[in-house]
């Protein structure tokens, strides 16, 4: 049993190497394959004979993620690890929905196959960009956090200031702080779809500052990425540099 893992495990884990490509190449174009195939399940008027073609590679695309899941799991050092890691619960997401659908219908959930395809980053030369991203986040994890803390207060905030400045002009709008907290995302965000805005002289000047703020919150997490990155690589560099020096 234990020969038979490390015979799989550089082809399931290991998609540097030649087998391992061709086993992931084939898992993502199957991935397309089903969302093609979920997107086509779609379109009205479908004959029954399309519907029982689509149903046959979607039976195929899963018998095949279902196998993939289960050498995953065999696989790997700690099974338990992966089940419940990121990948793992994607993977578990991507076929769930078609072992469940006769109880109650998560077609939907398919979608998430898509995320899967991100296992392509794993390919060597995006190796070194995903390490930098993971470097970054660490460098400025904090800050990170303590940006969203500030943000979720400036959007209640917002909306509590907004509710006050138009609950009488549109009560229907702003009828609560709960209905205006949409319009505290949208506006805090400059997104500004126009669907709900103020009308008041008070509340158009409340939007003003709101709106100088929200370039706060779209330029602040820019600036933290970009200077972590940044930093990412000079100690990418030295550590480059370090090993270099150890091997001479």
């Amino acid at each position: 049993m234990n020969s038979l893992k490390l015979r799989l495990r550089p082809i399931v884990e290991d998609n540097t190497s030649r087998y391992g490509k061709i086993f992931d190449w084939i898992i993502q174009i199957l991935i397309f394959v089903s969302l093609i195939a979920f997107a086509l399940e779609t379109l009205p008027d479908l004959s029954p004979e399309n519907e029982e073609r689509l149903e046959l590679i979607e039976l195929f695309c899963v018998v095949v993620f279902t196998i993939e899941y289960a050498l995953r799991i065999f696989v790997a050092k700690n099974p338990l690890k992966y089940i419940f890691s990121f990948y793992g619960i994607i993977d578990l997401l991507a076929i769930l929905p078609f072992y469940l659908r006769m109880v109650v219908d998560l077609r939907a959930l398919r979608a998430f196959r898509v995320i899967r395809i991100f296992r392509a980053l794993k390919l060597v030369r995006y190796n070194r960009a995903l390490r930098r991203f993971h470097i970054a986040y660490t460098i400025v994890r904090e800050e990170t956090v303590l940006f969203l803390v500030v943000t979720c207060i400036m959007i209640f905030l917002s909306a509590s200031g907004i509710y006050y400045f138009e609950k009488e002009a549109q009560p229907e709008a702003f009828a609560s702080v709960f209905h205006s907290l949409w319009w505290s995302v949208i506006t805090l965000t400059t997104v500004g779809y126009g669907d709900v805005y103020p009308i008041t002289t008070g509340g158009k000047v409340f939007t003003f500052f709101i709106l100088l703020m929200g370039l706060g919150i779209v330029t602040v997490p820019a600036g933290l990425l970009a200077s972590a990155l940044s930093k990412a690589r000079m100690l990418e560099q030295e550590e480059h540099l370090k090993e270099e020096g150890e091997s001479e």
